[in-house]
């Protein structure tokens, strides 16, 4: 057991029961714990498996390759529309967790399984970009250079904030926004 783990379920005001609760159950499968990312970690030889994480309404356990788990009565939930790989199990009481001890033991036991196999996620597909910026891009051949320079994420990112914009003029104003910061190779939470 982590001690620092131990203070972080110690100050934590939401959810400190169920983590409790959750805590020796992974432990008992063969993990080891660390706080990585300010939240509760789980590993097995250096590969990330799962992480506890405190939701206003939830707390989440959150499986790095939940997409490639076996899961036939679909307890694991989708993390987001963009999300591709990470899928969670969500407690909401102490109950939920001891009742939920089998099927975390048996996550953990694929997840083990898809690390020691090595299976990968596959890469996302490329995004088909949004018109203001394809016909930017066009137009800008040192913008289309910094683009295509950054990182799959970051483009994939950058067109999810442009493409959220409902009208033409508001995806434009967004992509002027940004040109700087792509210019710069930054993405788009970058400073």
């Amino acid at each position: 057991m982590d001690p620092s783990v131990d203070s972080y379920i110690d100050n934590s005001q939401k959810w400190p029961d169920e983590m409790s609760a959750l805590r020796p159950i992974l432990l008992g499968a063969g993990l080891d714990e660390a706080i990585k990312w300010n939240k509760p970690c789980y590993s097995s030889g250096g590969s990330n498996i799962a992480i506890m994480q405190e939701m206003k309404d939830f707390l989440a356990l959150m499986f790095f390759k939940g997409a490639l788990l076996d899961d036939p009565q679909s307890l694991l939930e989708e993390q987001g529309p963009n999300s591709r790989s990470a899928k969670r199990l969500c407690f909401r009481s102490v109950a939920e967790v001891e009742s939920a001890a089998d099927a975390v033991r048996r996550f953990v036991g694929l997840a083990l399984e898809v690390e020691d196999a090595g299976i990968e996620v596959a890469p996302a597909p490329d995004p088909e970009l949004v018109d203001e910026l394809v016909e930017r891009l066009a137009g800008d051949p040192e913008l289309a250079e910094a683009f295509d320079s950054l990182t799959p994420g970051r483009r994939r990112e950058y067109n999810l904030y442009f493409a959220g914009a409902k009208q033409a003029k508001t995806r434009t104003a967004r992509i002027d926004k940004y040109v700087p910061k792509i210019l710069e190779g930054k993405g788009f939470r970058d400073r």
